[in-house]
C-alpha cells in the first residue's frame, strides 16, 4: 500500500482544471488519446491520473457488458431464426 504522505505536496485540482479536463476528454479522438496520456504519463497530476485510469476501467467494464449482452441476445435471435419460429 502506498504511503499516504507520498503525494502530500501535489496541488489540488481546481474546478476550472476539472472543467478543462472534462472538455478535452469529450473531444472524440483527442479525448481518448489524452485520457491514455493522463492515465499512464509521468507528468499528470495524480488526481487526474487516477480519474483517467478509472475512466478507462469503466469503459472496459461497459464493453464487457455489451459483448455479453450481444452474445446472449444474438444467440437467442440466431436460434429463433434457425428454428423457423422467427
Amino acid at each position: 500500500m502506498e504511503d499516504l504522505n507520498q503525494n502530500s505536496n501535489v496541488p489540488v485540482m481546481s474546478t476550472k482544471d476539472w472543467v478543462i479536463t472534462l472538455l478535452i476528454s469529450g473531444i472524440p479522438i483527442v479525448g481518448i488519446v489524452m485520457i491514455f496520456v493522463w492515465a499512464f504519463g509521468d507528468n499528470a497530476n495524480p488526481n487526474k491520473a487516477n480519474w483517467a485510469k478509472a475512466a478507462l476501467l469503466m469503459v472496459l467494464i461497459v464493453i464487457g457488458i455489451y459483448i455479453l449482452f450481444f452474445a446472449v441476445f444474438g444467440a437467442a435471435i440466431l436460434g429463433a431464426a434457425g428454428s423457423g419460429n422467427f
